[in-house]
C-alpha cells in the first residue's frame, strides 16, 4: 500500500503544478525593466543599414519601440493600430526588427504600410533578449530618462491603446 501512495501523492502534486502553471496569462507578466533604463543599443537602420539608431538619440522624448518582425502573423493584426497611431502624432513610433531578413522586412512594410519613424535591424536578436522580447510583437512605452515605463506582450488593440498606452502617454509628457 505505501509502495502506491508515494508515487500517487507526486503524481497529485505533478498536477497540480502542471493546473497552476496553464491557468498563468504571460501577457499580464510584468516586465523587470519596468520603471528601470532601457537597454542600451545601437542598430542599423532597416531602410539605410549605412545609419545607425542608438537608446541616446531619444533621449528627451517620449516614444515606443515596437517589436516586430515580416514572419509574424499577430504583427499583421495590429498593424492597423500602429499605422493609425502614427498618422495621429502622438508619439514616435520606433521599429525593432526582429531576427528577419532585411529583405523580406522591407517588402512587408513596402506591402502594409510603414508607422515606423526608424526601424532598426535586429537580426541576431540580441537586442531584443536585453528588452527580455520572448516573443513577437512587443510594445515598450519609453519615457523622456530612457526608462521603460510600459511593455505590452502580443498585438495592440484599439482598447490597449485606448486604456494604457493613450493615457500613460499623456502623463509621460508632462
Amino acid at each position: 500500500m505505501k509502495r502506491h501512495f508515494i508515487p500517487f501523492v507526486l503524481f497529485i502534486v505533478l498536477v497540480g503544478f502542471l493546473a497552476a502553471g496553464l491557468g498563468l496569462r504571460p501577457r499580464e507578466v510584468p516586465s523587470p525593466l519596468i520603471g528601470k533604463p532601457a537597454p542600451a543599443f545601437s542598430l542599423p537602420w532597416l531602410q539605410a543599414p549605412e545609419r545607425s539608431l542608438s537608446l541616446a538619440d531619444m533621449r528627451g522624448q517620449v516614444w515606443l519601440l515596437n517589436v516586430w518582425a515580416s514572419w509574424c502573423v499577430a504583427c499583421r493584426e495590429e498593424h492597423d493600430v500602429l499605422l493609425q497611431l502614427a498618422k495621429s502624432g502622438a508619439v514616435p513610433i520606433y521599429g525593432l526588427n526582429y531576427k528577419d531578413e532585411r529583405e523580406q522586412a522591407l517588402g512587408w512594410l513596402g506591402q502594409v504600410g510603414n508607422p515606423y519613424t526608424v526601424s532598426v535591424a535586429d537580426r541576431q536578436g540580441r537586442v531584443g533578449i536585453d528588452f527580455g522580447v520572448y516573443g513577437v510583437p512587443e510594445t515598450f512605452v519609453i519615457d523622456k530618462q530612457g526608462r521603460v515605463r510600459y511593455k505590452h506582450v502580443g498585438p495592440i488593440t484599439e482598447d490597449v491603446l485606448r486604456s494604457k498606452i493613450v493615457p500613460l502617454l499623456s502623463g509621460l509628457r508632462r
